[in-house]
């Protein structure tokens, strides 16, 4: 097929898919900016890292180039060392102040996931489709499965790391290990089901039933967000940085709408606190410098909003 129409049929899908895990994390996202950089990543770095990792698991194992060989390579051997090609960055990205939780977590992740399904995508539809009908069956199955794999394994990956990096429990070492092997575990049951024709089925089957556990996480996490706010802001009405009346529609949906505060500080207002009750709970979770660092976080988020309010009272 045309190298054009194959490279969008690539990338759409898997841009479409960033924005929409993206606008998932409903009240603290990440710079879009930065979640591209974990895109670019997938599609290029953890590219070029799979394929050297693989060959050397190869070499290392000495296996013959016959159909067993072969097998082994796409079943283990790719899952091994692609997860820890897509991951390696997250390594880099949890020392980021940013990164604080489960859901950034699935954003970064997934976003690495998704590079790696465009550029992979890419490769296997201007290689095997032959045919219109075959392209197109390629498109469909590599685009709302192959891909969405790689997502949701790195994503998962990912999510480990947000635990545990705030984590007080005696798991917290073996947490992002964890991680890993089910990502791996995840990319090796897919590959095994859709390398023979009699396990096709249930390897499309596993994947939806793959989707609708990250689904179910993602929306876990956010209610996990909402809970924090709730708790932390509480908190702060009794030092009456915030009304009590406003804690309710700031931990909503409701925030968005006009009228409740003067539109003037609206967007603003509730961005902040949202991010001082983040800043809260970081810091009770925190140590030494960085524990240090959220503190004067939450003194200038209380200042920002104490400055807010006076305006909205003019």
């Amino acid at each position: 097929m045309p190298i054009t129409a194959s490279f969008f049929a690539a990338i759409i899908p898997m841009l479409t898919y960033l924005i929409f895990i993206w606008r998932m994390d409903k009240y603290e996202r990440e710079p879009l900016t930065f979640v591209f950089i974990h895109f670019i990543w997938g599609a290029i770095g953890a590219i070029a890292l799979g394929i050297i990792g693989s060959f050397m698991l190869t070499d290392i194992s000495g296996i013959s180039e016959e159909y067993s060989g072969m097998l082994i390579q796409t079943v283990v051997f790719a899952p091994v060392a692609e997860e820890i090609a897509k991951g390696i960055f997250l390594l880099f990205t949890i020392n980021s102040r940013r990164f604080d939780n489960l859901t950034d977590g699935l954003v970064y992740g997934g976003a690495i996931g998704l590079g790696f399904g465009m550029t992979e995508n890419f490769t296997y539809f201007i290689s095997y489709g032959d045919t219109m009908i075959g392209w197109l069956f390629l498109v469909i199955i590599r685009s709302g499965f192959s891909a969405v794999m790689h997502c949701i394994s790195t994503a998962t990956f990912g999510a480990f790391l947000g635990v545990a990096k705030f984590s007080d429990s005696k798991y917290k070492v073996i947490l992002p290990f964890i991680g890993l092997v089910l990502a791996i575990f995840y990319h090796l049951m897919w590959n095994l089901s859709v390398s023979f024709d009699e396990t096709y089925l249930y390897g499309l089957l596993f994947m939806i039933a793959l989707i609708t556990m990250f689904v179910l996480v993602f929306k876990y996490s956010v209610e996990h967000e909402k809970r924090i706010i709730t708790k932390e802001l509480y908190e702060e009405s009794s030092f009456n940085i915030i009304p009590k009346e406003f804690i309710p529609i700031i931990s909503s949906h409701l925030r968005l709408r006009k009228g409740w505060i003067d539109e003037a500080i609206r967007k603003q207002y509730f961005r902040t606190a949202i991010k001082l009750a983040f800043a809260k709970m970081k810091s009770k979770k925190s140590k030494g410098h960085d524990q240090q660092y959220y503190l004067n976080e939450i003194e200038a988020d209380r200042e920002i909003l104490r400055s807010l309010s006076t305006m909205a009272n003019q």
